[in-house]
């Protein structure tokens, strides 16, 4: 596994597990068990996700030591403000069954976000996080909350695939020295990224699927991701890009893929920004 190098010395796997839209505890489990089996170590969840007891579960049940995962959870915007943000986190910590998260973010730019950033400077402070960040915030909010916090967030993680393929983020993110993570690598399977004719040819040049030429592309690029599956012939196929590399005119056809705008919705809509501000979890 390769990994990179956080803002605060933290190593973090570029290669990661996410259990978005995974249901059940049964079926979450046993995918994380799959995943960790194949040897994967960067486990990503979140409270609004709500299967953060399943993940902790099967980190449990693993023989795995616990320093060698890397464990993100993300915080929802009811919870945000300095007290509720405490909370939510050791709400999370116990789901986890851990005494303590790799990476916590702020998952929407919503709600008292200063609140909870100060929370999370003295969780870190108290030993119970290695890093903090965020997700989904545009550049303009990730300058504010540097500028007025006095501590810059260690990842960000947004929408990022061939279709959106955020480098001037991702440009501005490096100038500060946040690390860029994918949500949705594979755009959930919008536009049929699995049968783009592009996409297929680069990968009939080195005997590769789509899935692993997107991951491969976004490795190079120097991207965190994390996709998902519960099929463990899937987690075996996304994990296997580690022995061949992108050539830079195939690096420059993929580039020509990108359209410059979210394939799910605006996180700067009004209305998106209502409904995300009163979505609650429990």
């Amino acid at each position: 596994m390769e990994n990179i190098i956080l803002n605060n010395g933290i190593e973090m796997p570029l290669l990661g597990f996410g259990v978005f839209q995974i249901p059940g505890t049964k079926e979450c489990e046993q995918a994380v068990n799959d995943a960790i089996e194949i040897g994967y170590r960067l486990i990503d969840t979140a409270s609004s996700y709500k299967n953060e007891q399943a993940v902790g579960n099967a980190i449990k049940s693993s023989n795995v030591p616990r320093e060698d995962f890397f464990i993100t959870s993300k915080l929802w915007v009811q919870d945000t403000g300095y007290e509720k943000t405490k909370a939510a986190f050791y709400k999370t910590l116990d789901l986890l069954q851990l005494d303590f998260l790799d990476l916590y973010l702020i998952h929407q730019p919503m709600g008292d976000i200063y609140g909870s950033w100060r929370a999370m400077q003295d969780l870190i402070n108290e030993g119970k996080i290695k890093a903090i960040g965020v997700a989904n915030f545009h550049p303009d909010r990730i300058m504010d909350l540097k500028i007025n916090s006095g501590l810059t967030p260690a990842v960000n993680q947004i929408e990022t695939h061939p279709f959106l393929q955020q480098v001037d983020t991702q440009k501005f993110l490096g100038e500060n020295n946040i690390q860029i993570q994918s949500w949705g690598p594979f755009a959930e399977g919008k536009n049929n990224l699995f049968q783009n004719g592009v996409l297929a040819a680069i990968g009939n040049k080195y005997n590769k699927t789509v899935a692993q030429i997107v991951l491969r592309w976004l490795m190079q690029r120097g991207v965190v991701a994390i996709p998902k599956s519960v099929r463990k012939e899937r987690m075996l196929e996304n994990f296997d890009i580690f022995n061949f590399e992108l050539a830079a005119d195939d690096l420059e056809v993929i580039a020509t893929l990108d359209r410059g705008a979210s394939l799910f919705f605006d996180h700067r809509d009004p209305n998106m920004v209502r409904w995300l501000s009163e979505h609650k979890i429990d």
